[in-house]
Order: C-alpha cells, then sequence, then structure tokens
C-alpha cells in the first residue's frame, strides 16, 4: 500500500466531507449535510472525529439569532488530503498501467 494513502481519511463520508472543504474557507453545516445527503447526528460524528484527528476545525456562530457550525480544514487536514488524494491517483495509475488481468475461462 502507498505510504500516504491515509485509512482514517479513507472512510466514505470523510473522504467526501474533506472533498467539499478543500477548495473552500469556513463552510456550513448545512451545505455539508446537504451535499452528502447525510443525517444531523451521522455528519456531526464525522466532524467530530475529524476535528479529533486535527483535520477540521469547527466554529459555531450566531448572527441574527441563528445559531450555525461551520467548518474548515485545517493545515494538516489539508496536507493529509492531498496526500491522501496523491496516494490514490498513483494506485489509481498503477492499476491502469498493469492493464487488465488475464482470466482463464
Amino acid at each position: 500500500m502507498d505510504a500516504d494513502f491515509d485509512e482514517f481519511l479513507h472512510v466514505p463520508a470523510r473522504l467526501a466531507i474533506v472533498a467539499l472543504l478543500a477548495p473552500a474557507s469556513w463552510t456550513d453545516f448545512r451545505f455539508l449535510r446537504e451535499a452528502i445527503g447525510t443525517s444531523d447526528s451521522a455528519l456531526s460524528k464525522q466532524l467530530s472525529a475529524l476535528a479529533a484527528q486535527g483535520y477540521v476545525e469547527l466554529r459555531k456562530e450566531k448572527g441574527l439569532g441563528v445559531r450555525r457550525t461551520v467548518a474548515r480544514l485545517t493545515s494538516q487536514g489539508r496536507t493529509a488530503f492531498r496526500r491522501h488524494a496523491a496516494a490514490l491517483e498513483r494506485i489509481a495509475a498503477a492499476a491502469r498501467a498493469s492493464g487488465p488481468a488475464d482470466v482463464e475461462g
């Protein structure tokens, strides 16, 4: 396995979250929930796990009487995502280069 492959980050929900956060600054919880198509509790659980790992920073904001949660990648999270994405690209490139396996029927 590629040394940059991040088992923690490879969980599909976590990978989707960091991919959405990568091009953005602070991102609204509701946007993430709708983009990923998950429940509040499932998203909250994954964001908490990413925050505990140091990959995501969470902040609660209050404006116009409404509280909202926003998230962003930390520099550690951004680096981990870039490394993991590069590892996935190398794995895919190696699979393409090897061609289809000979299968005897």
